[in-house]
């Protein structure tokens, strides 16, 4: 039986067209940030329409996740995916030749429904081709291995794609592999529909974007300019409209998400821990790529190169996370990783506010290999739990709770640090935009005589680098608190291809639906 539930060469080549589109898809996106400034010169984008330009992607790949999710499962995964493909091309293409910013928010408005396609059908796919549990975790870790690097890799690429062509290449980079995905995909990935399955209820697709959308703006924008009315009061009615989208699919026949799934405890922790993850890690990113453009002054392709080690830990903790999973308890290795992450963290409290990138790299360093068995066991955890039928809406909610997390710790852990930059920057006469964030500080001390500019950055500095060590300690003491629940939630998970039975807390807790997927 297990022979059979083995995947082979084709699933194997199947993976490869799926992590290389993952991986361009993933370089394309964060390609734009170095793009923004000379697409806005070029097209005269306004302020407004540059937050537009960068924020409409976000805004519907966040909003149409779950629907995307529940509508693979009912029309076919493979359909969906290579729908979405076809459209995220097509969207790339007019992005690129854009002739003004409206089209250009249009084709990125169309990217982010594509998109939304993307990750939840390759997801459950990934579960459909491996059924073999240790070979799911390997290709898990593989897929999120080539999806994660593309953020790094993205500013490289970027630099030097900006540096021969123009702006518009940044948007094609993706081009090719969807075209691979629509030659390949028909041949290589397995079609899966959920038999018997009704149609889309539109109520809770209304709902969910209803719910999505004000919340996930709300919380950009509480990042972007702090505690404002307007954004507080979407953030909170996004949540209102949340709880009725939850009480119509507790009465649905056939609800666009099945809650059940939270039942299973594993499926739930490993949920919570990724979007905890997110909220943490997603911020402290932020935190430390300023910090080495505008405190340590290194060009954006440079401090691209520095991030490298710490991508190199990252994937390697993505690689070997699920070959030790195979001897010890996911629970177990996840709590070991945050562990080695929070030690990252307080690494960082010792980065000085002058060049000095060795000790925040190997900060960096220590916090992307540790998380690296949360990522990729938790992302198993989720996919693994779910019935067959219901892996599509299981790997929605899963890089949901991903995107949550980043614009929630974004908005909080952001908020802290502006916060404490403002209380210690000491702002001189004329240089007000200084007191909005370091950008601010340094654009202002442009203006500035000499010996007044670099006071103002010496302080700006300062204020943002204590910032920094503040924001790192208290996502320190969260994570290894994190570590200690996650150990107790998980220490009923076996290791990966262990029988259940063969362990005293599985036998105190069966569970079969989960063993009969995992196992």
């Amino acid at each position: 039986m297990d022979a059979v539930a083995r995947a082979g060469r084709r699933e194997w080549a199947g993976l490869a067209v799926l992590a290389l589109a993952a991986l361009l898809v993933s370089i394309d996106v964060f390609v734009l940030l170095l793009a923004l400034p000379h697409l806005s010169a070029d097209l005269g984008a306004s302020a407004v329409q540059q937050l537009w330009i960068m924020d409409v992607y976000g805004f519907l790949l966040s909003g149409f996740l779950i629907t995307m999710g529940g509508l693979g499962d009912r029309i076919g995964r493979r359909r969906l995916l290579l729908a979405g493909a076809a459209a995220f091309g097509a969207a790339s293409v007019v992005a690129a030749y854009a002739t003004g910013p409206g089209t250009l928010i249009a084709a990125r408005a169309l990217l982010g429904v594509a998109g939304a396609t993307i990750a939840p059908s390759t997801l459950s796919l990934i579960g459909t081709m491996f059924r073999d549990p240790r070979q799911r975790a390997l290709a898990i870790g593989v897929w999120m291995g080539c999806f994660m690097g593309g953020a790094a890799l993205g500013p490289i690429v970027g630099g030097a794609l900006l540096e021969h062509y123009w702006w518009g290449s940044a948007f094609l980079l993706g081009v090719p592999a969807m075209a691979l995905l629509l030659v390949l995909g028909p041949v290589l990935l397995p079609e899966y529909r959920r038999p018997g399955a009704g149609r889309v209820d539109l109520a809770s697709v209304l709902l969910s974007l209803a719910a999505i959308l004000p919340v996930v703006y709300g919380l950009k924008e509480l990042a972007r300019g702090g505690w404002q009315p307007v954004p507080v009061a979407a953030a909170l009615a996004g949540a209102g409209v949340g709880a009725v989208f939850v009480r119509r699919q507790r009465r649905l026949d056939d609800p666009l998400i099945d809650l059940g799934l939270f039942r299973d405890r594993a499926f739930g922790t490993a949920l919570a821990g990724m979007m905890a993850t997110t909220l943490l890690m997603g911020s402290i990113m932020m935190f430390l790529t300023q910090h080495l453009q505008l405190v340590q002054g290194l060009s954006p392709f440079r401090a691209a190169l520095w991030m490298l080690p710490a991508l190199a830990a990252n994937m390697l903790g993505f690689q070997i996370s699920p070959l030790l999973a195979r001897r010890f308890r996911p629970g177990r290795l996840i709590a070991a990783g945050l562990v080695v992450s929070a030690c990252g963290l307080l690494v960082l409290t010792q980065v000085g506010a002058g060049y000095g990138p060795v000790t925040l790299v190997t900060g960096w360093s220590m916090i992307g290999l540790g998380a690296g068995p949360l990522v990729t066991l938790a992302t198993d955890l989720v996919v693994g739990s779910a019935p067959p039928e219901k892996a599509g809406s299981a790997a929605a909610l899963n890089e949901t709770s991903g995107e949550f997390g980043f614009a929630l710790g974004i908005a909080l852990l952001g908020s802290l640090g502006t916060a404490l930059y403002r209380a210690g920057v000491e702002v001189p006469a004329g240089a007000g935009g200084a007191r909005e964030g370091l950008s601010g500080a340094v654009a202002a001390a442009a203006g500035l005589p000499a010996p007044v500019g670099e006071a103002l950055l010496d302080s700006a500095r300062t204020a943002f680098t204590d910032g920094l060590h503040v924001v790192a300690l208290a996502s320190a003491v969260l994570v290894a608190g994190m570590a200690v629940l996650i150990a107790v939630m998980l220490r009923h998970v076996p290791p990966i291809g262990a029988p259940a039975a063969a362990t005293s807390e599985a036998a105190e807790e069966p569970r079969p639906e989960t063993a009969a997927v995992r196992h």
